[in-house]
Formats: C-alpha cells, sequence, structure tokens
C-alpha cells in the first residue's frame, strides 16, 4: 500500500501570547483574520513584526492565529544564520532553552529569552488516516518527494496524530527549496 500525504511548505512566521501581542500592537489589540490555513482554527493574520538577530533584521513577519500560550518564532536555518540567532530544530512547543530574539511591532518590543525553533518536519494526522495507513501518533517516518531535478526523501519526519488536525505533512523554505518543490505537492510515507 502507498501512503501519499500532501507536503506544504511552511515559511517563517510566529505565533503569539495575548500579552506579547498587546505590547507589541498595544492594549486591546487583536488578530485580524487574512485566510484560513490547511489546519483547521489556524488562520494568518494581516499582523507583522520585524524579527531583530545579533546581525540582521527580518522584517514584515507574519504571525499565525490564534494567540497561544507561550510565543513561538519559527525559521529556517537559514534565517537563523541570517539573524545570528540559534533555532534548534525542535517540535512546536518545545522551546525551552530555544534562541533568543527581539520582536518590533508598531507599539512595542518584546525580547524573548526563548522561543526561536527551526521547526522539525512533521506530519499533521487524522486519527483515521493514521488508523488506515497503519500509523501511529510520535511515529517516526520518511517520506519521499519527486520533482524535476532535485528528488529526495526526507528522514526523521515526525508524526502528530490528532483528531483537531487535518492531514499533512509540513517543511520549512530550506527543506523545499532543497528538493526543488513547488505547487501541489504529495510525498509517499516510508516506514
Amino acid at each position: 500500500m502507498i501512503n501519499k500525504v500532501l507536503v506544504e511548505t511552511s515559511a517563517r512566521h510566529l505565533h503569539v501570547t495575548e500579552e506579547d501581542l498587546a505590547t507589541l500592537f498595544g492594549p486591546g489589540a487583536t488578530l485580524t483574520h487574512k485566510k484560513d490555513l490547511s489546519q483547521p482554527g489556524q488562520y494568518a493574520c494581516e499582523e507583522r513584526v520585524d524579527l531583530v538577530g545579533p546581525k540582521n533584521t527580518l522584517k514584515n513577519v507574519i504571525i499565525l492565529g490564534p494567540c497561544r500560550k507561550a510565543t513561538q518564532v519559527e525559521v529556517s536555518l537559514t534565517d537563523a544564520r541570517t539573524l545570528g540567532c540559534e533555532a534548534p530544530v525542535r517540535e512546536s512547543g518545545d522551546i525551552a532553552g530555544s534562541g533568543s530574539i527581539k520582536l518590533v511591532g508598531p507599539k512595542g518590543e518584546v525580547e524573548l529569552k526563548e522561543g526561536v525553533i527551526a521547526a522539525k518536519r512533521h506530519i499533521h494526522m487524522t486519527p483515521e488516516d493514521a488508523a488506515a495507513m497503519g500509523l501511529e501518533d510520535k511515529q517516526i517516518v520518511s517520506v519521499k518527494v519527486e520533482s524535476a531535478a532535485r528528488s529526495l526523501t526526507f528522514g526523521d519526519v515526525v508524526l502528530r496524530v490528532s483528531s483537531s488536525f487535518a492531514t499533512a505533512m509540513h517543511i520549512d523554505t530550506d527543506e523545499a527549496n532543497a528538493a526543488g518543490l513547488s505547487g501541489e505537492v504529495y510525498g509517499e510515507i516510508i516506514k
């Protein structure tokens, strides 16, 4: 049985707490929905901030909603080198001891002591799809992708199974560029 999964590229972005949102955009600020993302309840926002690292600044980085319990910045390893900051490869939410950075919004600044990561490549999956493919939560798999000149197999892909997810693999821009991916792409899950 061939197990296919949609492969989506996740560009640099951040998630913010309500407290940090108020600091960056002013008291009472709320996130402005721009467009829905593939994961249920997740959306791109109109609000953007600058990421200021020791070496450089990345301007107009998009915030994804809704607000979270901890502010988290997700960048590629190339972005981290450009900024001059640490960005360990981690699963979303695993920010203890991760990189630091300054966030600059129109109304204020936030100095993050930790929270910068390069997201570990992962597959969001519904329990139904996981059962149908004989897969389970936290399982590590590989995913083979085909492209015109740079086909490759991504190893160390973690499965995240939940009824609140839609099935899709997320990779960052470095990984998508390494495989020459663009447009709608499907990969083959290899156990």
